[in-house]
């Protein structure tokens, strides 16, 4: 089984070379390769259970928060090690920051959904434009802009899910994770989820992990197409199987099993 991949010709944000991951003594993922471009969407699509999410996490070491991960190979953000001893990983994170399957945002205001992340991170400027501008880019201040005193969790789950962005944003992040961030959403909610990422690529790199191969073939402009194989013990073992441009993974992939994924025949 192949593990080809198209090297982009623009400058490369993140780097995963031989990234394999286990957890405790079970190899989860294995033989991972991706060169991430800087500002572009590359979206993971594949079945179940094929390793997208946790390949995903890998990038800002969320994976670092279960005791049993293990994680080997090299994945370098700008040409640095993040799994290098002097890293700092919650510094990291503010630099590859993160948007959850579900809304998750604080049970605060929105104003201080937004602030509270700067503030703690040593933002020093005009909060006020700070929230503004993060909301804006989020497509989502002109919807809340006149109640920025209510509560984050008063909005509506496509709003919440545009606060949760707009939060990420706030920390000046150079790459924005996404878990599924449209799972939980209505399809009006999921448009506009959509329509913010292509704008914010212009200012950041985005990784999405979705079911939804529309969603991918809409979105991204390169897609990682993850399977999974069976083990003896019972399990299953994902892998990366094809990674190229969209259009190529959707309507010329190379590779049998991305054929088979993207007509439909499994998965």
């Amino acid at each position: 089984m192949s593990n080809t991949y198209a090297p982009p010709s623009t400058d490369v944000a993140l780097k995963a070379q031989d990234l394999q991951v286990y957890y405790g003594s079970s190899l989860a993922v294995r033989d991972v390769h991706l060169d991430i471009p800087r500002n572009e969407i590359v979206a993971f699509i594949g079945p179940s259970g094929c390793g997208k999410s946790t390949v995903l996490r890998c990038f800002n070491r969320m994976n670092d928060l279960i005791t049993s991960c293990r994680v080997e190979g090299k994945i370098t953000f700008h040409g640095e090690d993040i799994y290098a001893d002097h890293i700092d990983a919650v510094e990291l994170r503010r630099k590859v920051g993160m948007v959850f399957q579900k809304p998750n945002p604080f049970p605060k205001s929105i104003y201080e959904n937004i602030a509270w992340g700067a503030r703690i991170n040593g933002f020093r400027g005009d909060m006020d434009e700070l929230v503004e501008t993060s909301l804006r880019k989020a497509a989502v201040w002109d919807e809340v802009k006149d109640k920025l005193k209510q509560s984050g969790l008063s909005l509506s789950g496509g709003q919440q899910q545009r606060l949760c962005i707009a939060r990420a944003i706030a920390v000046q992040p150079d790459v924005i994770l996404m878990d599924e961030p449209c799972s939980a959403l209505d399809p009006i909610s999921t448009i506009k989820i959509e329509e913010t990422m292509k704008q914010l690529k212009e200012d950041y790199t985005i990784i999405i992990v979705t079911h939804n191969m529309q969603q991918a073939s809409r979105v991204s402009d390169r897609t990682a197409f993850y399977n999974a194989e069976p083990t003896d013990k019972g399990g299953k073992v994902g892998y990366l199987v094809e990674f190229d441009r969209t259009e190529t993974i959707f309507n010329h992939p190379r590779e049998q099993f991305t054929r088979d994924y993207v007509s439909g025949r499994f998965g």
